[in-house]
């Protein structure tokens, strides 16, 4: 299994946090330190990382005003409690940067805002697999290896033919 840990750098790391758990519905609690900080799932999936701005001289992380924050950068969530976490963004911000709307290409329900420190944030909504529908499509033979194919034929020629009346 792979993960990836997002890494942003941030001003106030037990502000940046304690927003971040906000926004998730998630327990307060104080990050690990005054300049790290983990949003946890309660998977154990580090779901963000919250750096503070210059410590430990990472290259990227030294200071805000080498670029603009989350200039390339799009967090992107999808959560399984939308209707709440739409709420609780309310409580947090005083306007959207997208109101909410169905994203034309996953067809979520989704919407955006700005965390404290200007970082762009998208909420979307989680849909599972719909009931009744294949969660894979069989692969037609131009798909299948030259080796599946073979073997494919292989079956169909060991099975006894019925005989027609």
């Amino acid at each position: 299994m792979k993960r990836i840990w997002t890494i942003i750098g941030v001003s106030d790391v037990p502000g940046s946090f304690k927003w971040y758990q906000s926004l998730f519905g998630q327990p307060e609690a104080a990050p690990g330190h005054d300049h790290w900080g983990q949003i946890v799932d309660t998977d154990g999936t580090v779901l963000l990382c919250l750096h503070q701005w210059g410590a430990h001289e990472h290259p990227t992380l030294m200071s805000p005003d080498d670029g603009n924050p989350g200039n390339g950068l799009l967090l992107f969530f999808c959560v399984d409690d939308y209707e709440m976490s739409l709420q609780r963004a309310r409580d947090l911000v005083d306007r959207f940067e997208e109101e909410p709307h169905v994203n034309p290409n996953t067809q979520t329900w989704e919407f955006s805002l700005r965390d404290p420190d200007g970082y762009y944030v998208t909420i979307s909504a989680f849909s599972p697999p719909q009931y009744g529908q294949s969660a894979r499509r069989r692969p037609n033979k131009r798909s299948q290896s030259i080796k599946q194919r073979r073997r494919t034929t292989k079956l169909r020629q060991r099975r006894p033919r019925l005989r027609k009346r």
